[in-house]
């Protein structure tokens, strides 16, 4: 049996718990993994570094996409895409479990999939010396998430998202200049600037439907809608699964992407808020990590 560890937030919980997390282990043969609970996603990566340098040769994370973006940052940075992660999903969105098809709320399936699933490189992208493997963004996005991160998504879940979504409908645009592989791209106001290592957001949409997690590059969304209207009508795309023929919507794909702003904003990285910025930088790592999926998940 490999040495398996466990990093593991302690304040998210699905099914049974840990106490069931524990169980299945313990029924499938790992009786005694390397156990490390945190408090907070941001203390991850340290327990993260603990189980590979015990020796760990898989790593289970429970958690939601902070937690699971925190240790992909983290084996991203220890050059461990030879070490799979086994995901499962606790969180409120588990957004890049429900891309690679890993099953959600059921933790004795996800475990089987962690000790006997496909293990599958994925591309990484880094913003501003940050790792993700979903998406990062500024502009609505972020303030969507910085604000459901205010107390709401522990109270209401899911619906915290749309709650602050619509109420930031009408926050104002900014300048942006956006260059994509080192060639002018964009340059005009926007309301949002979204980068994708896969294409589906919460609730099923669509924002990028030919995304794929190892092709090397990152899909590019710039939003220019303003107002309740424009945004309305954007949005209705997306749930359409046809965002890009939005005339408020220009998509690309790009390896590396340099956005510059006119003023301050929020950005978020995997549904975590961070502080504001006049600047993104954005390049691909492909291939950096690895992820324990499906077996029919695990072809390119």
């Amino acid at each position: 049996m490999s040495a398996v560890a466990v990093v593991a937030h302690a304040r998210k919980s699905v099914a049974g718990g840990l106490d069931e997390l524990r169980r299945v282990l313990e029924e499938t043969g790992v009786a005694d993994p390397l156990w490390f609970e945190v408090p907070k996603s941001r203390k991850a990566p340290k327990k993260l570094r603990a189980a590979l340098d015990a020796g760990a040769d898989l790593v289970f994370v429970w958690g939601g996409d902070g937690t699971v973006q925190r240790c992909v940052d983290a084996m991203s940075d220890a050059d461990g895409a030879g070490v799979p992660l086994a995901i499962v999903p606790a969180g409120t969105a588990n957004l890049l479990a429900s891309n690679l098809g890993i099953p959600v709320g059921d933790v004795r399936a996800a475990v089987a999939v962690g000790l006997h699933g496909a293990r599958r490189a994925i591309d990484v992208g880094k913003v501003n010396g940050e790792h993700f493997a979903v998406m990062a963004g500024a502009g609505f996005d972020a303030l969507m998430i910085r604000d459901a991160d205010r107390g709401l998504k522990e109270r209401f879940g899911r619906l915290a998202y749309f709650w602050t979504g619509a109420r930031n409908l009408r926050a104002a645009t900014a300048d942006a200049r956006v260059r994509l592989d080192g060639k002018p791209w964009f340059e005009g106001r926007v309301s949002c600037v979204l980068v994708g290592n896969v294409g589906r957001l919460t609730a099923g949409l669509e924002a990028f439907p030919d995304a794929r997690p190892d092709d090397g590059v990152l899909e590019v969304g710039i939003v220019t809608a303003s107002g309740f209207l424009q945004w309305t009508r954007a949005l209705a795309r997306l749930a359409a699964g046809r965002a890009a023929d939005s005339p408020f919507v220009t998509t690309a794909r790009a390896s590396t992407i340099d956005v510059r702003l006119g003023r301050a904003l929020p950005y978020e990285l995997d549904g975590g808020a961070r502080p504001a910025t006049r600047r993104l930088r954005i390049k691909a790592r492909p291939a950096a990590v690895t992820i324990c999926v499906p077996e029919e998940r695990g072809a390119p």
